[in-house]
């Protein structure tokens, strides 16, 4: 059954508006969208993808009202709905927007509305349809990713380091990164002075990809000083650990 008026509402999930500025519009036009607990919105800061659909509607002698679901998937794989209540039964007959958290509380809300009780009434069970995304592999934190990626290239002195195209992905798309220490290697013999560590920095995009540039710190150097090398690989990493550490053997 088709809904036989116009609505602004419904936004379908093809379309190019990032999660950030689907949230921001749904919010905007909101009569109520100061109630909504503050630890909701501020889960959303990290969602990757949205999706809208249309759940119900109900028309009779000039009076409409429908409900819209409105999905978010989080960085940490889980999802957040807010319900949606569009209706014109205000006394100027426009159209009025509400949000909620629960759909118990949508169901209140629709409950007082002055529809007639045996007037046309449909549900349309739409499930989500949200592109899938793989478990994150990393606990990311999101602490200024973007500038994290900008100081970790920028002190990086190797020739070979990641070139501007993946700088760019980072700087422009890092939501999240985690820093793991993968090798550590305090000493070697017949140089007391020499180490060798390999961290990974993980970034975790606002498509849903991980990245990961991998940190090699050392001190074979010819004067032993403290070096900083990134690759975009861990074979290009330890490939360098090992020819570093030949050099000085």
């Amino acid at each position: 059954m088709s809904v036989p008026y116009e609505t602004t509402a419904y936004e379908p999930s093809e379309s190019p508006q990032s999660p950030e500025g689907h949230l921001a519009r749904l919010l905007g036009r909101a009569l109520n969208s100061f109630e909504l607990p503050d630890e909701t919105i501020g889960r959303l800061d990290c969602a990757l993808v949205h999706d809208s659909s249309l759940h119900s509607a109900h028309h009779s002698a000039g009076l409409h009202r429908e409900t819209y679901r409105h999905t978010w998937l989080l960085a940490d794989g889980a999802a957040v709905t807010l319900w949606e209540l569009v209706h014109n039964t205000g006394p100027d007959g426009h159209p009025e927007h509400e949000v909620y958290v629960d759909e118990e509380e949508l169901r209140t809300a629709t409950a007082r509305l002055p529809l007639p009780p045996d007037a046309p009434d449909f549900e349309l069970p739409v499930p989500v349809q949200l592109p899938p995304v793989a478990e994150p592999r990393h606990a990311y934190a999101s602490d200024d990713s973007a500038d994290h990626a900008r100081r970790l290239l920028r002190r990086a002195e190797n020739a070979d380091r990641p070139g501007p195209d993946l700088a760019s992905l980072l700087l422009g798309s890092a939501l999240a990164h985690e820093i793991t220490q993968v090798f550590g290697r305090p000493r070697r013999a017949g140089h007391a002075g020499l180490s060798f560590s390999l961290y990974e920095h993980a970034f975790l995009l606002r498509d849903g990809r991980e990245v990961s540039l991998w940190e090699v710190e050392h001190t074979a150097t010819p004067d032993g000083r403290h070096m900083c090398e990134v690759y975009p690989t861990e074979d290009a990493a330890r490939e360098a650990m090992e020819r570093r550490a030949a050099r000085l053997g």
